[in-house]
C-alpha cells in the first residue's frame, strides 16, 4: 500500500499527498476557515481572523511575559503587548496589500482578496477584530473572580 504519493500524481507539484494532508477531514477543516469560507465579505473575514488572534495573544504574554511576577500589572502588560502585536500585524498586512495589489487595476469578477480594496477591507477587519479580541480577553481576565462567581451561582 502506498500511503504517501505525489499530489495529483504530478511529481512537479512539490506537495505530497498523505493520509493527513489529503484527507476529507483536513479539507473540511481548511475550507471552513474564515479565509476560505464562501459567502463572507473581506471585512467579515478579517474581523473573524482578528478576533481569534487578538483574544489568544493576551494569555501567553501574561503567563510568560516580563510582568508575570507582578499580578497587578501582568494583565495590563498583556493588554498593551497584544495591542502592539495586532497593530504590527495590521501594518504588515497593509504593506503586503500595497505592494501586491496597489498598482493593479481592478477587474470585474476578480477574487475580492486579490484586489487592493478587498485586501484593505480584510486588513481593516483584522484590526477591528484584533483589538476587540484583545479587550475582550483583558476584560474577562480582569473580572475573572466576578464572572466565576456568577457561573458558580455564588452571587446573591
Amino acid at each position: 500500500m502506498d500511503y504517501i504519493r505525489t499530489f495529483n500524481d504530478d511529481p512537479c507539484e512539490g506537495h505530497l499527498s498523505t493520509p493527513i494532508s489529503d484527507s476529507p477531514v483536513t479539507r473540511l477543516f481548511i475550507n471552513n476557515l474564515p479565509i476560505n469560507r464562501p459567502g463572507l465579505s473581506p471585512l467579515l473575514r478579517g474581523l473573524e481572523i482578528g478576533l481569534a488572534h487578538g483574544y489568544f495573544l493576551v494569555g501567553p504574554e501574561i503567563v510568560v511575559g516580563p510582568l508575570r511576577d507582578y499580578p497587578e500589572a501582568a494583565n495590563l502588560g498583556g493588554l498593551v503587548t497584544a495591542m502592539v502585536i495586532v497593530l504590527l500585524g495590521t501594518a504588515c498586512m497593509s504593506a503586503y496589500g500595497s505592494v501586491s495589489f496597489g498598482n493593479k487595476p481592478e477587474t470585474p469578477g476578480a477574487e475580492p482578496l486579490a484586489t487592493a480594496r478587498g485586501w484593505g477591507d480584510l486588513t481593516a477587519g483584522f484590526f477591528l477584530g484584533g483589538m476587540g479580541g484583545v479587550f475582550a480577553a483583558y476584560f474577562l481576565l480582569e473580572n475573572f473572580a466576578g464572572i466565576n462567581a456568577i457561573f458558580r451561582g455564588l452571587v446573591n
